[in-house]
């Protein structure tokens, strides 16, 4: 795993692990039972896209508002008469606005940073979270000086409130070449089949784990049952890399 080293220049701009919160952004703690209500934290896959991030809180102790007043673009707190509490936000041509955040995240040589907007917009039903316009920085890169922002639409408002993430932080390697390669006939028969036998097997998969939520959607287990097992699987087979695997 690929180490992050950090700098910051402001003393509460410290970034973290993305966390699920729960109860919080990713929902309440129902359990996956009938009649509770369906939320993101009991998808697998989207709680492993939440974890494999980094999370960045906003530092500053004044709540700032992001608005669309009269078609010009506002930014709105209670900063009281101090210009030196007011956060660095500016407009960055019609559509955009940056926050100067100076923050040095430094990875290792073929890595790079990718900045994302905060997996809680996925889940916000308010439209207040600031949607961070994705950018890769590669490792030779010394400080992110500023973070660029979508303007919200008319008649919304993106709130930066004290310790609570604004953006989410990944690391790629912008090198690796992908190649995309049409599956052969043999593949693509043995990717059919372990489809074909996952649903046959469905209803053991998910047995016990099968509920229905408060807007009538059928859910189950199946994947988080494979997921354990594959786990599980990899947990008593390790790889030894020391060793000659021929």
């Amino acid at each position: 795993m690929p180490s992050i080293k950090y700098r910051s220049h402001h003393a509460n701009l410290k970034p973290r692990r993305t966390r699920l919160e729960v109860p919080g952004w990713a929902g309440l703690n129902e359990p996956r039972a009938d009649g509770s209500h369906e939320y993101p934290w009991h998808c697998i896959p989207f709680s492993e896209a939440v974890r494999a991030g980094i999370e960045v809180p906003y530092p500053h102790e004044d709540e700032v508002r992001v608005s669309v007043k009269d078609g010009e673009l506002c930014f709105d707190g209670d900063f009281g008469a101090d210009d030196a509490r007011r956060p660095p936000f500016r407009s960055f041509g019609a559509e955009y606005y940056t926050y100067q955040l100076l923050l040095d995240l430094k990875v290792e040589e073929s890595f790079a940073i990718k900045v994302e907007t905060h997996p809680r917009f996925y889940a916000d039903t308010t439209g207040t979270v600031p949607i961070a316009v994705p950018a890769v920085l590669r490792h030779w890169w010394p400080m992110v000086f500023f973070v660029v922002f979508k303007t919200p639409a008319q008649g919304q408002t993106h709130v930066f409130r004290p310790g609570e993430p604004f953006m989410q932080v990944t690391v790629v390697t912008p090198d690796e070449k992908l190649d995309l390669v049409e599956m052969s006939e043999e593949e693509a028969a043995e990717r059919e089949l372990q489809s074909q036998r996952i649903y046959a097997s469905r209803s053991t998969l998910s047995a016990d784990t099968q509920w229905v939520s408060s807007t009538n959607t059928v859910f189950d287990g199946t994947y988080r049952r494979i997921f354990g097992a594959a786990k599980s699987m990899k947990a008593r087979c390790p790889v030894d890399h020391g060793r000659d695997q021929g």
